[in-house]
């Protein structure tokens, strides 16, 4: 958790970006993998998390832009509760540590979301992607889950975005730290990647890696020998002479930062010659990605020339023929490079994806239904304070 003034700060900012009303901001709760005492572990909605910083279940936070007030609401956990999990910290507890003084158990949520609605007060939320917090808001504010995307509120999507696009130091620390421990989560992989090993004794170890400094994974683990497949979470593959292994994963640390890097060697030790030949088309490109990365730049020209370089070395290889900008506008190229180039990463690994790709990755500007290039999660012009990916690949 960073220091109280952080999310003091924040929500001031928030609150005055917004406007008027109040902002309604709702935590996450526990999901059960197959009964109610089961469940997966606990992820806070990251949201939640950058405004509110308390990492618990069962709990929502509401700001007054009207009268700069901050509450949380939430239930105390009982003496039933600890007779399983020890001693905890009261909901009371927890908010003073982020600034906010005003708690109140969950119930009074709901008389004040009826009471600020009868009197016109606009309530401000944002999409929910968590089945839970559509149902919430269905008993809250009488809004149909179908209806809910579209109630959502524009100026607190926009708000939120134009806080959490733009790291700060402390945040850049801590991604940092994540894409360290990424760093040792890949290098393990590619010792171990040899045959006969299977690809989830590789997954049970990176994940361990992730795991050991207290923090989890950020994304479920993609290692495989069949790469082509871009989500292919299936582990049951043995590695074999001539085979590559690609491993897309990253860590989170405790604060909820994430990494996010891919790699892919050959089990054999060395690349043939022709699986050489491509691994240095994919590395020219995301070189030559990188090399453009600069404030102003629109990361849609990056995108195009990461493209063009992946076109001109198949060509070479006799994989691709034609003309390359032709390739280009119509694109051909995505045949082979179906994914985007990168994406925003902070408290999630594909930044804020649940508030819309148009406002975080285009700033409001129509995203291409083209194949390929409807993938590119992030088209806008680059600023200081943006946290990207270059992940450039051959499928």
């Amino acid at each position: 958790m960073f220091a109280k003034e952080t999310y003091i700060q924040r929500r001031e900012k928030l609150r005055k970006a917004v406007g008027s009303g109040i902002i309604l901001l709702l935590g996450n709760d526990e999901s059960p993998m197959n009964y109610a005492d089961n469940p997966f572990r606990f992820r806070q909605d990251s949201t939640f998390l950058y405004f509110l910083g308390i990492d618990h279940p069962f709990i929502a936070g509401v700001l007054d832009c009207d009268t700069g007030e901050d509450w949380i609401f939430g239930d105390d956990l009982t003496v039933e509760d600890f007779v399983w999990m020890g001693p905890q910290p009261t909901i009371a507890e927890q908010a003073v540590r982020v600034g906010v003084s005003k708690t109140a158990p969950i119930n009074i949520l709901d008389e004040l979301l009826g009471k600020s609605a009868n009197k016109g007060r606009t309530i401000h939320f944002l999409p929910p992607y968590r089945a839970e917090n559509k149902v919430k808001l269905f008993e809250w504010l009488g809004i149909l889950p179908a209806e809910q995307q579209e109630a959502s509120s524009v100026e607190l999507i926009n708000a939120v975005v134009n806080q959490r696009n733009y790291k700060t130091a402390e945040e850049v620390e801590e991604i940092r730290k994540a894409v360290n421990i990424t760093v040792d989560m890949h290098t393990l992989a590619m010792r171990m990647a040899k045959p006969g090993i299977t690809e989830a004794q590789i997954a049970a170890a990176v994940n361990e890696v992730a795991e050991a400094p207290g923090g989890r994974i950020s994304f479920p683990i993609i290692a495989t020998i069949n790469g082509q497949t871009l989500h292919n979470h299936y582990h049951g593959n043995t590695l074999k002479e001539g085979d590559m292994f690609l491993l897309d994963a990253g860590a989170e640390t405790i604060m909820g930062y994430g990494g996010d890097l891919s790699s892919t060697v050959p089990v054999s030790g060395k690349f043939t010659s022709q699986q050489r030949d491509i691994y240095n088309i994919c590395l020219d490109s995301h070189n030559r990605s990188i090399e453009m990365l600069k404030p102003g730049i629109p990361f849609k020209e990056v995108y195009f020339e990461s493209a063009r370089v992946i076109v001109n070395g198949l060509k070479d290889m006799g994989l691709m023929k034609g003309n390359t900008e032709d390739a280009l506008t119509n694109g051909a190229h995505a045949l082979f490079f179906p994914c985007g180039l990168g994406h925003m990463m902070g408290l999630d690994i594909h930044d804020m994806e649940n508030l819309g790709e148009v406002y975080v990755g285009y700033g409001g500007e129509p995203k291409s239904t083209q194949f390929g290039l409807k993938s590119l999660r992030l088209g806008r012009k680059l600023e200081p304070g943006f946290v990207l990916t270059i992940e450039p690949g051959i499928y």
